[in-house]
């Protein structure tokens, strides 16, 4: 299931950073061949941003692909790195739970009660801010995965 997921999310983000490459030439080319640029095409291009960026960070967590600092683990035995890394992605877990999908769904909840609407597309902010909980659902899948693979890892040892 996990190479499905990656498979149509990296597809998704591609097709996600398409589309802001051609709004944004589109808008570049409006502003000098044509003197103005359309209000839309900034917003737009912004929004694609911050999905790209949100649900990257997803993609990239479950690539383990994420920034890391790692001074503590290579001075650890083995055992004990397992034990770190465990402690590790249930942190993660839990901010992914409390702040991305708990948090983003009060976000989306509160947006959508208020009828707030972007300025120049006039779409409801909520449907910019629904990236939030997918990509925290995103990285409680992946650090869940990763928990259960760690323990079928020790489990093996």
């Amino acid at each position: 299931m996990k190479k499905t997921i990656d498979k149509y999310l990296g597809m998704f983000l591609a097709f996600l950073m398409m589309v802001m490459t051609l709004d944004v030439l589109w808008g570049v080319f409006t502003r000098y061949a044509m003197g103005s640029q359309a209000d839309w095409s900034e917003e737009l291009a912004r929004f694609l941003l911050i999905w790209i960026g949100i649900l990257g960070a997803g993609y990239a967590s479950g690539q383990k692909m994420h920034l890391a600092i790692e001074l503590l683990k290579p001075k650890l035995e083995p055992k004990k790195q397992i034990r770190l890394m465990v402690i590790i992605n249930l942190l993660i877990l839990l901010f992914a739970i409390s702040v991305m999908v708990i948090g983003g769904a009060r976000l989306i909840y509160l947006t959508h009660t208020l009828g707030q609407l972007s300025a120049a597309l006039r779409i409801p902010l909520s449907l910019v801010y629904i990236v939030v909980p997918i990509s925290g659902l995103l990285v409680v899948y992946y650090k869940i995965e990763d928990l259960l693979s760690m323990r079928s890892g020790e489990l093996s040892e």
